[in-house]
């Protein structure tokens, strides 16, 4: 083979892909590639800045429900109180993961004003050891003081509160579904708390049904004879079901062990699925922009013929022809990914920004605080997603690239100077 054709592949696929502005059909074909590759540019932004904004919003979620709930929940198998908490705890603490613990218990009652009646989680804790587990057991220690054994106070989530037409200070009825036994039936046990203030965590289900009492009234209340679980606090909330997996092999089949993964398990897989989902759909639109470039390196090999038969007779093998349009396919496909990405990236770092100046200019907010539990829309570009995307999007540029550049290889030279 000639040495002056070693190797020349690479330089005439990028000479192709950036030339041809000059004449009437090969601005026709620059201007076809041109919109291929803003097409994948704008295919992979969008999947990029969605897949963050999703992210964003999974992350604020998952905070704002973990600054009520702990980590990871220890309790008896059975459902009775655990025999002796303080040692399951010192158990759990050999870990390194864990950083505190607290008890706890937990059960359904309702809660009552007058006329109005409301299901609700009472959660019996310790005011001192819960503002070492929850981030709101710490912002609202202060009130959690007012719970103290034997005073028979409660602490209310706002909205359940407000649905109830609570105030401070208000008597507040608990019904406990285990009733007493009497002669005409069973009867439910009443009891009357004070309400001493309100919370609001910014997640509305628990805001909708979370009353905490102390520990000690709770155990009176449902007759336990002391706490019915364990709560923790890990050093990384990542790590919650690998610890509780661990702690479960070691404390045995009477605890049973949860984390918070498990127990808002049907939130996070519906969440996961969405986001799967949204993915393919827009990778469906990356698609159809990347199997634009087949038109495209068509239209270039037809218009290039003269030149493909050329460099057969100087020497090149059908297999150097092929190579020339898959540099011009990846060629595109790089510029557009990168592109892409760059843009993607740009707008997910910024939209913190971005969205206030639009909602200025339209003069509407996207996320009304009314409505929305959060206000503003967050984000967070993670590796996972924007590695797979790129990658899948070059390999689409590829495999749109195939077709045409095996039709190159095949052009007869003497049929295609024929006429020239």
């Amino acid at each position: 083979m000639n040495p002056l054709l070693d190797r020349f592949e690479s330089h005439i696929g990028w000479r192709y892909t950036r030339a041809g502005r000059s004449g009437r059909r090969n601005g026709f074909i620059s201007f076809i590639s041109g919109i291929s590759i803003a097409g994948i540019a704008l295919g992979v932004a969008a999947l990029i800045i969605v897949l963050s904004v999703m992210n964003g919003f999974q992350k604020e979620v998952r905070d704002r429900m973990l600054s009520v709930i702990s980590h990871i929940e220890l309790q008896s198998a059975d459902g009775a109180a655990l025999p002796d908490w303080q040692a399951i705890a010192a158990a759990a603490r050999q870990d390194p993961q864990v950083q505190a613990a607290a008890p706890f218990v937990a059960a359904q009652a309702l809660v009552g004003l007058g006329s109005e009646l409301r299901g609700a989680l009472v959660r019996g804790i310790s005011p001192a050891e819960e503002a070492t587990v929850t981030p709101l057991g710490a912002q609202q220690s202060d009130m959690l003081r007012l719970l103290q054994p034997g005073a028979w106070n409660l602490v209310l989530g706002g909205e359940l509160a407000r649905s109830l037409g609570a105030r401070v200070g208000d008597k507040v009825v608990v019904v406990s579904p285990s009733g007493q036994v009497t002669p005409a039936g069973v009867v439910p046990r009443l009891k009357q708390f004070t309400l001493v203030g309100t919370f609001d965590s910014g997640h509305d289900e628990v805001d909708r049904t979370l009353a905490l009492v102390h520990l000690d009234d709770a155990a009176r209340l449902f007759r336990l004879e002391g706490a019915t679980g364990v709560q923790l606090r890990l050093a990384d909330v990542n790590t919650a079901h690998h610890v509780g997996a661990s702690l479960q092999e070691r404390l045995g089949p009477t605890v049973k062990v949860q984390d918070w993964t498990f127990t808002h398990r049907t939130w996070f897989d519906a969440v996961q699925v969405e986001k799967r989902l949204m993915g393919i759909i827009l990778m469906l639109i990356v698609a159809v922009a990347a199997f634009n470039l087949v038109s495209t390196l068509v239209m270039t090999v037809t218009d290039k013929r003269a030149d493909i038969a050329i460099l057969r007779t100087l020497g090149a093998s059908p297999q150097s022809i092929m190579a020339i349009f898959l540099v011009q396919g990846a060629a595109a496909g790089i510029i557009g990914t990168g592109a892409g990405a760059a843009l993607g990236l740009l707008v997910a770092y910024n939209i913190d920004t971005l969205v206030p100046a639009i909602e200025r200019l339209l003069g509407m907010a996207f996320l009304p605080a009314n409505i929305y539990i959060i206000s503003r829309m967050p984000s967070q570009p993670l590796a996972t997603d924007i590695v797979p995307v790129v990658v899948v999007a070059l390999l689409l540029a590829m495999l749109a690239a195939l077709y045409p550049s095996w039709r190159a290889s095949r052009i007869n030279p003497a049929q295609a100077l024929r006429y020239e």
